[in-house]
């Protein structure tokens, strides 16, 4: 349904029922991609999200604000990306201009008002780096993508 009001959405992308998208020309949804239910995307500004991004229950993505130095709250709108294989948890919240580098996770109810490194763990308002993100390989080998050759 989105894509016939200007949403570009990949193969095998999910939006769930009860979430919300306030402008469907200005979402990009890449391959298997997740807005789950009661996302609230208030995508005033382009919002995308890469592959196999998930958005959980209860996320804000809120690509606007307004300037408080100007007397009528004058609209301000910057894009946010959620890069490829991220995990933003329930509840938490993405603010305008926000960049959430592949792989990282922000946590449940986390606040992020500045972008946020690759494969990095993010927790807190606003949101702190915690740790490396880790992938489990076969037979317990560990790695984080992109540490070949390293």
């Amino acid at each position: 349904m989105l894509t016939l009001f200007g949403a570009r959405m990949g193969v095998a992308c999910d939006v769930r029922g009860s979430a919300k998208v306030w402008y469907p020309p200005h979402l990009q949804m890449a391959d298997r991609s997740l807005l789950a239910d009661r996302v609230n995307c208030y995508n005033m500004a382009p919002i995308s999200l890469g592959e196999r991004a998930l958005v959980s229950q209860g996320a804000h993505l809120c690509a606007g604000s307004h300037d408080i130095r100007t007397r009528d709250f004058q609209l301000i709108a910057k894009p946010i990306h959620i890069g490829a294989d991220v995990w933003v948890a329930a509840e938490a919240f993405v603010g305008p201009g926000v960049e959430i580098g592949e792989g990282s996770v922000l946590g449940a109810r986390a606040v992020a008002f500045k972008s946020l490194e690759p494969w990095g763990v993010y927790a807190g308002n606003p949101a702190q780096f915690v740790k490396r993100r880790v992938i489990l390989g076969t037979a317990g080998d560990t790695s984080t993508p992109g540490d070949a050759g390293r």
